[in-house]
């Protein structure tokens, strides 16, 4: 008796347990999963019974602190709509009420109140909630309000090639290009319908969930909103003062690929994306568009010749100025020899003859198994669509050009030409003691159940080149900083920095190189042996300057200053 009285009190108790928890479970639903939806339900006062408000995932960039900060989102307003029906006072009255809060053409108002055979003609979209108040307490019969919702994105141009927009092609409404795109299937919410079965829901999502299958939700970026703007304005700067074609840059942790900041000059307004002329502009080059780099790819080569023993800093070569091979000359940057040179001044005087000794002395097949290792020409895995590998026909494997002129240019960046992207996870190796990383601007999942996945990225960590090596690397390029580049002029008297400029010929499509047309790039990390920061900048056709030492060093510095106030790095030396 005693035992069934039992057995029934622990069934009516695991009954209310589950009862509570199913109660907790539904609640949690509503207020979380659900919350904002349901808010919008009860605002409708003003929104037809068939509305469904447009719904999508934000994407944020995250601070230094650690706080979210949206870099595209939702907002909410109204879409002003007309009855002429209902219309009782004189139109050109509901005109003058109307556009002294609200931007109308009167010609097109009027001939919309005219048609009196159409209940529903839309005059306005995307107004904001204090117009829409500002409307309502009008009280016009015949003006309707809806409540309405858009994607905006509150920085206007901020890491606008990397985020990306929402736009229509065809009639299929998604992310078009940057994060929008690439993550569309997780920021898209195509089910708006709360009136769903609880329990399917609840069971659907811990399904999909424990299967790792797609959820929807928001995007946590590693982008700093701060750092973010800092290198626009630079970029800014360079392109105005120079006049060049394009500028861009990207901030990196080399340590583990994460993106402060990726920006590109000439930009574009994110929330009047329709307004661009010319829909290029909305193409990310540091992800789809390829370049000749040159004298940045030289710490590559250099990098690649320490480690596989056929140099050491010290080693010299007899340097004439210039060197034929296959019948073709390359030359240093002003023709000029230095006679007998070391490898750390190969680097420190940027001397083309100097690295295509360092080739010579690895030989061409140990030179492109070291440059397949650094993922040259590769794609890089990163998080943004329409990645492009590079163009490096003649070092690839099982089609390797026999000649020494090919591998001797490639040695100096001239001849392949890569992603800008590509670029900086092979430079992030010199960095980082030798691993290579994948450049990434994904940090986080936060799916609209409430639960949430970090994002990785396979092939981290393969180890390319020895940490000894990337180390003697990286010692010679603070030697570059601190007693080569103009002259000392950016040598930090208690911080390492590791840098190399670059400065390439553009190619002529016709065939050979302009002579007056250049691409200067730049690229430095510090604290140099153990950064966690990661420069890289170029600009495109600069007029009226040559090298890359007058365009992008002292941006660079500027950027490098500020980093160092804005993340309090402590000093190394």
């Amino acid at each position: 008796m005693r035992a069934s009285f039992r057995l029934r009190i622990y069934t009516i108790g695991a009954a209310v347990l589950l009862f509570a928890i199913l109660l907790v479970l539904r609640l949690y639903f509503v207020q979380i999963v659900h919350g904002e939806e349901y808010a919008g339900l009860a605002d409708r006062q003003y929104v037809r019974s068939n509305t469904n408000l447009y719904d999508r995932g934000t994407l944020f960039f995250t601070d230094k602190n650690g706080i979210l900060v949206a870099g595209a989102r939702l907002k909410s307003g109204f879409i002003v709509a007309l009855n002429p029906e209902m219309l009782e006072e004189d139109p050109s009255v509901v005109y003058e009420k109307l556009s002294a809060e609200l931007p109308l053409e009167r010609e097109r108002f009027l001939a919309q109140a005219s048609k009196k055979d159409d209940p529903y003609e839309e005059i306005a979209k995307q107004v904001s909630t204090t117009t829409g108040e500002y409307i309502e307490k009008l009280n016009l019969e015949g003006i309707q309000l809806y409540k309405e919702q858009w994607r905006y994105y509150p920085g206007t141009t901020l890491a606008a090639h990397t985020l990306g927009f929402v736009g229509y092609k065809g009639d299929d409404y998604a992310g078009r290009y940057g994060l929008e795109r690439y993550y569309d299937d997780v920021l898209s919410r195509a089910d708006n319908n709360l009136y769903v079965n609880f329990f399917a829901e609840l069971f659907a999502n811990l399904k999909s969930f424990a299967a790792g299958g797609e959820q929807t939700g928001d995007v946590v970026t590693s982008l700093e909103p701060s750092v973010q703007l800092f290198l626009e304005e630079k970029l800014k700067e360079v392109h105005d003062e120079w006049g060049s074609r394009q500028t861009a840059g990207i901030i990196i942790n080399p340590q583990d690929g994460s993106i402060y900041a990726m920006g590109v000059y000439p930009s574009f307004d994110l929330n009047n994306y329709g307004d661009v002329e010319d829909v290029t502009v909305f193409s990310n080059p540091l992800v789809e568009s390829v370049y000749e780099m040159g004298s940045i790819i030289k710490p590559i080569t250099m990098g690649a010749a320490l480690d596989s023993g056929a140099v050491t800093a010290q080693t010299t070569y007899e340097d004439t100025g210039k060197l034929t091979l296959d019948g073709y000359t390359i030359s240093n940057f002003d023709g000029k020899g230095r006679g007998v040179v070391d490898m750390q001044e190969v680097l420190s005087q940027s001397l083309n003859t100097g690295v295509a000794f360092a080739v010579r002395k690895m030989g061409k097949d140990v030179y492109r198994e070291y440059m397949e290792k650094f993922r040259i020409g590769q794609e890089t895995g990163i998080d943004l669509p329409a990645e492009s590998s590079g163009l490096i026909g003649y070092m690839e494997d099982g089609k390797p050009s026999p000649r020494d002129i090919e591998y001797a240019t490639a040695s100096f960046g001239q001849g392949i030409a890569l992603t800008p992207i590509n670029t900086v996870q092979a430079l992030s190796v010199l960095a980082n003691g030798g691993k290579l990383v994948t450049p990434h601007v994904g940090r986080e999942l936060r799916f609209k159940n409430g639960l949430s996945r970090e994002i990785s990225f396979p092939g981290d960590g393969e180890q390319i080149i020895r940490p000894e090596s990337a180390n003697e690397l990286t010692r010679m390029l603070v030697n570059v900083v601190d007693d080569a580049l103009v002259e000392g002029k950016y040598k930090r008297e208690h911080y390492s920095v590791a840098a190399k400029t670059g400065t390439a010929q553009i190619a002529d499509p016709s065939g050979g190189y302009y002579d007056d047309r250049y691409l200067h790039s730049f690229f430095g990390y510090f604290p140099a042996y153990d950064a966690k920061y990661l420069i890289f900048l170029y600009t495109v056709e600069p007029k009226g300057v040559r090298y890359a030492s007058q365009t992008l060093t002292k941006p660079f510095d500027d950027i490098v200053s500020f980093l160092i106030n804005y993340y309090e790095v402590p000093p190394d030396r």
